[in-house]
């Protein structure tokens, strides 16, 4: 008698091959989990760097993960040529993407749409970009079987602008990684070695970007006088706003900031885990990844009012009107100005509030989407 034939999980990994940011964290440990949670899905991962990715993290060394070499390649070739070659070669029942879905679908489409600001705050992308998306993201919700996202906010707003009912879309929140995101003393040396003070800076983590809103921040930091804490920048220069990182240099004028472009990903955990403050002050967020790691690191937080911002920070920071310059300059004042109880008690609520950002459970809610694509 043969044998029942096995679920065939496709995934377009092609984020793994690039920088770090929000969406690579996000499939990386979202299918970490996946995989350690169902052994009865076979699951074939496109990437170009297999070995890169074999060799990085054991679940995807298990005997239901198959690792499928995809060149790098220019979205639209790999939307119309290599998946849909790859979901025909190797059979799959469900082929799961990021924002975008392929031109020709062999399979059922799984689509994770992280974010549409590009719909809601235009004026942070490029024109074309705006263009590109808002067809590429409309024609993959009208078209996709299911949708993921990453927070309640953003799921309210795929659902109003692309018209599509709440029951089609699930949140997959993005996870904190415990192991390396926590409190304490650990990595005072790696920070020492970078030339900063434990305790003794206020940081913040996001692409050199004018959605990132450095510029008020920079003011903000500046009006607080001689007696501010050193500010550290860490952050990647997006090369199409290269204004932004010239402008940092002018506003800042080489007073007690520091840029870091390349902090690799084994250092954050610790400049963060060390800052006096973190804050994120941006305009707009699909979710806010560094928001959460810094409240689980146990580090005072500052952020911003808007979008999904006060959904990923809870109770656990102070909120503040990113166009509003007073605004943050009064919220850097209060969190500075924390007396011991009312910083441990912020600290409190935000790790309270952040313990619902587990890569488990949101893997969970990816497999009981896929249980029903099975059906």
């Amino acid at each position: 008698m043969s044998m029942a034939k096995r679920f065939r999980l496709g995934v377009d990994f092609h984020e793994w091959d690039g920088i770090f940011q929000g969406s690579r964290s996000h499939v990386l440990g979202l299918y970490q989990a996946a995989i350690r949670l169902s052994q009865d899905i076979d699951f074939v991962f496109f990437l170009d760097d297999t070995e890169g990715l074999r060799h990085s993290y054991p679940e995807f060394q298990f005997s239901n993960v198959e690792l499928v070499r995809m060149p790098t390649a220019h979205g639209l070739t790999r939307l119309g040529g290599w998946l849909p070659w790859l979901t025909w070669r190797h059979q799959l029942d469900v082929l799961h993407t990021q924002y975008r879905v392929p031109f020709i679908r062999l399979a059922s489409s799984l689509v994770t749409i992280h974010d549409v600001l590009f719909e809601t705050h235009p004026q942070f992308f490029s024109p074309g970009f705006v263009r590109e998306a808002q067809f590429t993201h409309r024609l993959a919700a009208k078209q996709a079987a299911l949708i993921l996202t990453v927070s309640q906010f953003s799921k309210q707003q795929i659902c109003q602008h692309y018209g599509i009912a709440p029951a089609r879309v699930r949140v997959t929140y993005n996870g904190v990684d415990r192991a390396r995101f926590y409190p304490g003393a650990d990595g005072e040396d790696q920070v020492a070695k970078l030339g900063l003070e434990s305790g003794q800076y206020l940081l913040v983590v996001g692409r050199l970007e004018p959605r990132k809103n450095h510029l008020k921040l920079i003011e903000a930091w500046a009006s607080l006088g001689d007696a501010a804490p050193t500010l550290v920048i860490v952050g990647q220069e997006d090369r199409n706003f290269p204004d932004v990182k010239r402008a940092i240099a002018n506003v800042a004028k080489g007073q007690k900031v520091m840029v870091f472009e390349n902090l690799s990903d084994a250092l954050l955990p610790a400049v963060i885990r060390h800052a006096k403050l973190f804050v994120y002050p941006a305009f707009a967020e699909g979710f806010g990844m560094p928001v959460a790691e810094a409240m689980a690191s146990g580090v005072p937080v500052v952020t911003s009012n808007t979008t999904s911002l006060p959904e990923v920070a809870g109770g656990g920071a102070i909120l503040f009107d990113p166009n509003d310059l007073s605004d943050l300059s009064r919220a850097l004042k209060q969190a500075l100005n924390l007396d011991e109880s009312a910083r441990r008690a912020l600290i409190q609520a935000a790790q309270a509030h952040v313990e619902q950002f587990d890569w488990n459970d949101s893997a969970k809610v990816l497999l009981q989407a896929i249980s029903e694509l099975r059906r």
